[in-house]
């Protein structure tokens, strides 16, 4: 992914969390997945091997697309949340556009 595609994703991210559209934390995440809020599930690359593979394991249970392109820093510089390492998107609008982000990369 490009660096502008990835500024661009990470000011959805952060307007997303300010119009609380974003969920965070693993429990608070997992609660989302299951309850089929979930719509996309960002996964830090610095996150735990367990972490990665529970929530890959969640997503592909409940079809949920899941990414990893950040790491929790830049996440957290961005979103003011610096110790989460998953993060769901909740609301259509917000997940449609990080969608064209991602895909417009050519990812």
């Amino acid at each position: 992914m490009n660096e502008n595609a990835k500024k661009r994703l990470l000011s959805m991210m952060a307007l997303a969390r300010k119009a609380g559209k974003l969920t965070t934390g693993e429990e608070g995440c997992e609660k989302a997945i299951r309850s089929g809020l979930a719509l996309l599930v960002f996964v830090a690359t610095d996150a735990s091997d367990n972490t990665k593979k529970k929530f890959g394991n969640k997503t592909t249970f409940y079809d949920v697309p899941i990414y990893s392109f950040f790491t929790k820093e830049e996440t957290g510089r961005h979103t003011g949340l610096y110790t989460r390492a998953v993060f769901v998107v909740t609301d259509e609008n917000f997940a449609g556009k990080m969608v064209e982000i991602i895909e417009g990369s050519g990812l």
